[in-house]
This record gives C-alpha cells, structure tokens and sequence, in this order.
C-alpha cells in the first residue's frame, strides 16, 4: 500500500496540539499512574506498527484503565483464545490526551499499527487521505454487523460513501451529571432552561459550593459549554453554514456561547485556575467526589468512569440534557456527541484484515454488549435498550433516542487546523484573554483559510 504522507505531515504540527479527548475513554486518576506503557510518547518503535508478514496484529487505543480497559482486554483474550485464523492481537494502550499525538507522528514516519481507534470525523478522514486506513464494505457486508449496529454508527464511519472503521465503544453525549443529594439539600430542581441553570448555579456559590466541575488544561472539556451552548442558541443550521462557508463562525450563536461562558466564569461557576486542571488525572471528576462542585458537563462515558471508581458515591448522581435557551425557538432534543464514540480503523489487507475484522467484530457481539451494559456503556448497538437497566444510562440512551439530531463534537467534525483554533479559543474564553467577538473572528479566519485552500486544490 502506497502512504501518501503529505496530507498527515502538513498535518502534524497542527494536530499535535489538537489532543482531543471527546468521545474518548475513562478519564485517569490522579491516584492512579498510568504504566509505562500506556504513557510512552509518540515515537513509534517499531515493534508496535504494522508488519504485513506478522502473524501479530498490532491495535493501539486509548483503553488505559477503567471500564473501557477491561473491555479492550477481555475482547483481546477471546480473540486470543478462540480464532481459528493464527492470528493474535496485542494492545497498545495509551493514555487519552497523548494518543492522537503518538497516531500522527507513527503516520508521518510512514509507520502505522495494523488497528487503531479514532473518534471519526476531521481527523479519521485525514488518515484515510494517507493512505493509513482501507475501507471495509466487503468485510462488513459479508457479516452480521449491518443487522446488529446502530445505523447512525456505520454512518459516522463513512467517508465518500464507503465504510472505514467498526464502531465499537459507546453512545457518547453530552449532558449534565449533577450530585442529587446537593440538589435535595438547597431544593433545586432539575433546570429545564439556561435561567433556570444559572438560578441554581447562583445558590451553590452563594453556598461556598462551585457549580460545575471542570478541568480545562486539554481544552476539549471547555469546549462542551461552547458546542452546547451554540446547539441551545440557534440550533444546528450556524454551525453547518459556517463549515461549509455559506455562514460563519461570528453568528449570534456563537456569540451567544461565548459571551455566557465569560459571564459564568466572571460569576464564579467554575474552579478556580480551570484552565490550569487536567482532566486526565482526574481533577475534575475529584471536584465531584468531593462535593466541592455540584455538576459537570462531560460525555456520557463519565457513568462508567464514576461507577468503576465508586459504586457507593455513583448512587449520589443523576444526569440532565443540557438546558434550552430561554428565548430561542432552537431544537433542545439536539445532542452532541457520537453514535459509536471509538472506530476501528483497518492499516492491513488480505488474511490479516479479515482476522482483524474477525477481533473488531467480537465487540458486537451479545456477550460483550451485555457487559458494556452491565458497566454504564451504551453499546452502539439496536438492541441497546434491551441491554441498559442502569437508570441514568436508560435516561442517556432515551435522551439520544428522541434527539432529532445528534452533532459530531466539534474538534472531531471540524478539519484539524480549525478544530485546533477552535479549541485554543474556546480556552481562551475561559481564561478571559480573548472577548468572544476576537475569539470567533479567529476561528471563522481559520475556517475561511482552510475553505480557500480547498478551493486551490479542487482547482
């Protein structure tokens, strides 16, 4: 296979700094180190990328500890212990914030691991215009997974009409966790619009109690309010106009999202030095833990995070959609997140590609999805809501069921370069260094930069 390695090279620098984390697996504790392994950096050695002869392959993800490790682990050993084809499998965890990183560089030295996991979007069409990822539409029509996947899953997958990645980990979106012994303690209820949000919000800091857990020293946790906040303003059309240049990035929604992240950090709604927090060793969950913050914004993959580390305080939570926009007219079942979180991507052909494809597909399977259920997962399967019991996890699966829409994060859907701007300002927000029109107008600048040089290429 011939690697076209211009498109990730030019790449590299900008996504280096793109260390995206929506969508991903369990956050890390500050409690726990990571083994070396799973926080080795991104060079690459060679022993972990594809060799065409080996009767190894090699899967890197991001599956370094909790639920989501013990899933990858426990689909490894099965495969392990049962395919008929010679093949095995060796994961290659590392840790969420440095995994793109480590994916960018291995391409750009020419090297790739015969499996890896993306989060679609930008970024996964990027690989595949390398050369470092081949479609699967004979593979997955010769199986049962059409009939057992969701179809918005195998859809996310996609790039020009054919399949590129076996989705695999979870219904991921955003909303609201909140501690409901909190709630019952102050007699707040749960908010159905943003005045309602911030009514609560007031009462918790007038309580010595922050609002909202967060930790936004990798950027994308911020960005949540951002997408949610601009979804609750005007809906889903602002974004898709600005994307495809018909509109741009300084519509009112965005300046609506801007403009309530600067006054609730004005008003004390988040912790203090959040720009300085890191999500990946746990400082925001922490927050939650200890009752020193009152909700946190994040995706859905945090009840399987908060279940792993404690059962007795995960009792304690409940969860909401994030609240309408009281005076927009703007679609509030909209959702952000992803339907399939994780894709398997395929860097192999030939027998090694259908062993491979043998792995990926165990993770469809009755025995596993039981198992993500059974862990506060939400398998991205159609029979999900026959698998769920745990009631947050049913509230999740029934919000993203009657969600007219569900927007692909942001930092995914968007071309590397302007999801990296997009990320930088909205962290720039949250430490009051740009005003949200500067902050906008730099991020429609980067989306009109890539447009233009689109247009050069097609020419």
């Amino acid at each position: 296979m011939k690697k076209k390695l211009l498109s990730v090279l030019l790449s590299a620098a900008m996504v280096t700094t793109l260390l995206t984390g929506c969508g991903g697996s369990d956050t890390g504790s500050a409690a726990q180190a990571p083994a070396a392994e799973e926080t080795e950096t991104a060079e690459a050695p060679a022993q972990e990328t594809a060799d065409p002869a080996s009767k190894e392959i090699v899967f890197w993800n991001t599956g370094t500890e909790g639920v989501d490790k013990q899933l990858i682990d426990k689909v490894v050993e099965q495969f392990n212990a049962t395919t008929q084809s010679g093949y095995t499998v060796k994961s290659v965890p590392t840790q969420n914030d440095t995994y793109k990183e480590k994916l960018v560089i291995a391409m750009s030295s020419g090297e790739c691991p015969d499996l890896y996991t993306s989060w679609s979007g930008g970024p996964m069409n990027e690989y595949i215009k390398a050369g470092f990822a081949q479609p699967i539409d004979d593979l997955i029509n010769a199986s049962d997974l059409p009939s057992k996947l969701m179809d918005a899953s195998l859809a996310q997958a996609k790039y020009q009409d054919q399949i590129y990645g076996v989705p695999f980990l979870n219904i991921a979106v955003s909303g609201i966790y909140y501690n409901k012994d909190l709630f019952a303690q102050y007699g707040i209820e749960i908010p159905k619009t943003i005045s309602e949000l911030e009514a609560a919000s007031d009462i918790f800091v007038e309580n010595g109690i922050t609002p909202f857990a967060l930790a936004n020293a990798t950027k994308w946790t911020g960005s949540m309010y951002f997408m949610n906040l601009a979804a609750r303003k005007g809906g889903l059309e602002p974004f898709a106009a600005a994307v495809d240049g018909s509109g741009s990035f300084e519509d009112e929604s965005f300046q609506y999202a801007g403009e309530k992240i600067q006054e609730w950090v004005n008003k004390g709604y988040f912790p203090e030095g959040v720009n300085s927090l890191s999500e990946d060793d746990g400082q925001s969950k922490q927050l939650l833990y200890q009752e020193s913050a009152a909700m946190i914004c994040i995706g859905s993959w945090m009840t399987g995070t908060i279940k792993s580390d404690s059962e007795e305080f995960y009792q304690k939570i409940g969860w909401f959609p994030f609240p309408a926009v009281d005076d927009s007219s703007a679609d509030s079942s909209i959702l952000i997140g992803t339907i399939g979180d994780n894709f398997i991507h395929f860097n192999c052909e030939g027998e090694k590609a259908a062993a491979a494809f043998e792995f990926a597909s165990l993770f469809s399977s009755d025995e596993i999805t039981k198992f993500m259920a059974d862990n506060g997962k939400i398998p991205p399967v159609k029979n999900a809501a026959d698998l769920v019991t745990d009631p947050v996890t049913v509230q999740i699966l029934e919000a993203a069921t009657n969600a007219s829409a569900v927007q692909l994060w942001y930092d995914q859907y968007l071309p590397p370069a302007v999801a990296s701007a997009h990320l930088d300002t909205c962290q720039e927000l949250f430490g009051l260094t740009l005003t949200p029109e500067d902050a906008n107008k730099q991020l429609q600048e980067a989306m009109k930069t890539y447009i233009e040089v689109e247009k050069e290429k097609a020419q």
